[in-house]
């Protein structure tokens, strides 16, 4: 953000540099932060919607993971964005503290994770640490979105104390379509 003016903000969007300042009245950090807000928010809401008819905290994290992987490989742009940001901007790090906080203390309560209930910021950060960096793997050619966020939804799971071939099977669940917000 330090190195975006308006003039390549509107060369971006293929828009005039008056049109960035008659539309947004904003400086460059108000564009970006706005951006990050929208961002996570749609996000948020997509896989809420996807995940609406799933009860199971275990199948809506790992979907949660593995659709923002997807994501990455689907629209780069965005992955590269989420990436670059994800854990350095405080209002894109809260795209990991909502339904995520939501499905891990569920899990909890549940007993699907062995966790401490004083553990639940350390394991939000864990299932945002391991998504960005599936993404990551995806973005760079490492490995496949599959792959990349099966093993990483995987992994995570397990290491809450989900049993390895209950992990599995979420982990490799199909995922369906990522549903739209109109």
């Amino acid at each position: 953000m330090e190195h975006v003016n308006v003039s390549d903000l509107a060369f971006s969007a293929r828009v005039a540099r008056g049109t960035v300042y008659n539309n947004r009245q904003a400086s460059i950090k108000d564009v970006f932060e706005d951006t990050v807000s929208r961002l996570s928010a749609e996000m948020h809401e997509r896989v809420n919607r996807t995940n609406s008819s799933i009860d199971d905290p275990v199948q809506r994290l790992a979907n949660g993971m593995r659709f923002f992987v997807r994501r990455a490989y689907e629209e780069p742009d965005w992955g590269a964005f989420i990436v670059r940001f994800g854990m350095n901007d405080e209002s894109l790090r809260q795209m990991w503290h909502g339904q995520p906080r939501k499905d891990i203390a569920h899990g909890i309560a549940a007993g699907d994770y062995k966790l401490l209930p004083g553990q639940l910021p350390s394991a939000i950060m864990m299932v945002g640490s391991n998504t960005l960096g599936a993404m990551f793997l995806v973005l760079h050619g490492h490995r496949s979105w599959r792959a990349a966020g099966s093993d990483a939804t995987e992994l995570t799971l397990r290491a809450f104390g989900v049993r390895p071939q209950r992990a599995k099977a979420a982990a490799t669940a199909d995922l369906g379509a990522l549903l739209r917000i109109d």
